[in-house]
């Protein structure tokens, strides 16, 4: 609606990059950088003791064969718990040794940073166990009504959800990677630089 008297305003408005009213830019919080200790993944992935496998009972009616039947899918779950813990303690072991030092030099790791790195390890190192889960059971299982998509397909997807944040943060992607500015200090890099 054109008001008379009144300039009509521009249909288009320019949008200045950079900083045109030359106020000073807050660098934001600088932090010392730290050597990050590698937790005891123990406490993330505990030794689960397996018992002995029942034995199945000899002469035994319905009611002692369903007990049987119970006994050895509860010891099936601990022995898969076990196995799934071992496996992601070395998983997360391995993550952070190849994690920590890149990060460190991309982009100075500080103390801060510990829990959001081995939070970061644990989901790559639980995202792997259910792939090698969903690899063992396959991806369709027998539900109560019949065949149906295997759970693990559902927490595989959380975690991954979970990972790509992690990535996102931590810098762990080539598009996240543009956004860190290297650790200030130490050598120019210009001796170590093996594409010089």
């Amino acid at each position: 609606m054109v008001v008379p008297g009144r300039k009509p305003k521009p249909a288009l408005q320019v949008v200045r990059e950079g900083n045109p009213g030359k106020r000073p830019v807050r660098e934001g919080v600088k932090l010392p950088p730290a050597d990050l200790v590698a937790p005891d993944w123990g406490e993330f992935f505990p030794a689960v003791r397996v018992p002995a496998k029942p034995r199945a009972p000899r002469g035994a009616d319905d009611e002692e064969l369903k007990a049987y039947r119970a006994e050895v899918q509860a010891w099936q779950r601990i022995k898969l718990a076990s196995e799934a813990s071992a496996r992601g303690r070395a998983i997360a072991v391995k993550e952070w040794e190849r994690v920590v030092p890149v990060l460190t030099h991309m982009a100075g790791l500080h103390s801060v940073d510990w829990s959001t790195v081995v939070d970061y390890c644990v989901c790559v190192a639980r995202l792997h166990c259910c792939e090698y889960q969903l690899s063992l059971e396959g991806l369709i299982t027998m539900g109560q009504r019949g065949p149906c998509r295997n759970p693990l397909t559902t927490v595989a997807t959380q975690y991954r959800t979970q990972l790509k944040a992690y990535i996102g943060e931590l810098g762990l992607s080539p598009s996240a990677r543009g956004r860190l500015t290297p650790p200030e200090g130490g050598d120019d890099g210009d001796e170590d630089d093996p594409f010089d």
